[in-house]
């Protein structure tokens, strides 16, 4: 099935502005059965390779080890809004490890939650990397680094063999050799990976066949079952991945990234949805994923309906009025030729 997939920005009947859409659908194997025209390109996997990354503490038993629940496994693996139940399982994990948020290698930024937000406005020496979305994934990097007894300063550098076991391990769950993988850094400072949508719609499809029959695959497995029965701890209230999963009670697993990235596993069919915004707009997220998703028959007409505010979001004015609205486009233009 090959995909024509753009996002419109309309005031009235004014059509201001297009956001340009590239997704795939993959199957475990890497097959590839919808798509847009450019979804070899390059682009990076920012925060939804972050199941993958948690994938080796889980295997290698440091998470039972630890004692972790499902809550804390969804919190490693998310990009959470700093509330205040957010913040508390960070702190909880690391100081279970001996350690505080000084550990921390990812920074502040200001929390997507409001009570947070306001908390830290109020009192500006809340400020700590435990408001970070990614604080979560950095205490597991810390607690797999106490676990394997490697050096907890510089956890997050490429050079460190915790960082080196997160790019085999990805690219491994991704069909690809690690010495083809790009890389960078990401926001919160660690590595970040650099493949094809195709790809990264296969890493998603085989977390979609875990879920089914777990097997050699049982670490993603239980990593899944995590974030679908806990969705609010994977991103957050209104929240788009989140409110996927929780409009499909759980069938669906997804992960958003920054820059315009949303992955979504569909266990039903075992398959992998990648989508991302050429532009890195955000905005568009909703839209597109909300309309891809129906297109592809991984979304239910009810359950598109119960994620209204994300398939069509309003456009408000300086007065709050609503001056008009985000709207997906998705046509199928061929069902031949689809890249492998």
């Amino acid at each position: 099935m090959r995909l024509q997939v753009q996002v419109l920005v309309q005031r009235g009947d004014i059509v201001e502005s297009r956001h340009r859409v590239q997704c795939a659908v993959a199957d475990a194997a890497g097959v590839v059965s919808a798509a847009t025209e450019n979804v070899d390109r390059v682009t990076s996997f920012r925060s939804a390779a972050k199941p993958f990354q948690l994938s080796p503490f889980v295997e290698r038993g440091h998470a039972d080890a630890l004692s972790c629940t499902e809550p804390e496994l969804a919190i490693m693996a998310a990009s959470h809004s700093g509330s205040r139940e957010h913040l508390a399982l960070v702190r909880g994990l690391l100081a279970r490890i001996g350690l505080d948020a000084r550990a921390l290698a990812c920074g502040y930024h200001d929390p997507q939650d409001a009570d947070s937000l306001e908390d830290v406005r109020r009192d500006p020496r809340l400020k700590s990397p435990l408001y970070n979305n990614c604080s979560g994934k950095h205490a597991g990097m810390l607690a797999f680094a106490v676990a394997e007894g490697w050096p907890v300063a510089g956890y997050e550098r490429l050079d460190h063999p915790l960082q080196q076991l997160m790019l085999r391990t990805v690219a491994e769950c991704c069909g690809v050799r690690p010495d083809t993988v790009r890389l960078g850094v990401d926001g919160c400072g660690v590595p970040v990976f650099g493949m094809p949508l195709t790809r990264m719609a296969q890493g998603y499809a085989r977390i979609a066949e875990a879920s089914r029959h777990g097997g050699e695959a049982r670490a993603l497995q239980r990593i899944a079952r995590a974030m679908t029965a806990h969705p609010v701890l994977v991103e957050g209230h209104g929240r788009l991945a989140t409110d996927l999963m929780l409009a499909t009670t759980g069938r669906l697993l997804a992960k958003s990234g920054a820059e315009g990235l949303l992955l979504v596993a569909d266990p039903t069919r075992g398959t992998g949805l990648a989508i991302k915004c050429e532009d890195g707009a955000m905005r568009a997220m909703g839209p597109a994923a909300v309309e891809c998703c129906l297109a592809v028959g991984a979304l239910e007409p009810g359950e598109a309906a119960a994620l209204a505010v994300h398939r069509q979001p309003p456009i408000h004015n300086a007065a709050g009025l609503v001056v008009g609205r985000l709207e997906a486009r998705v046509s199928v233009e061929s069902a031949r030729d689809v890249p492998a």
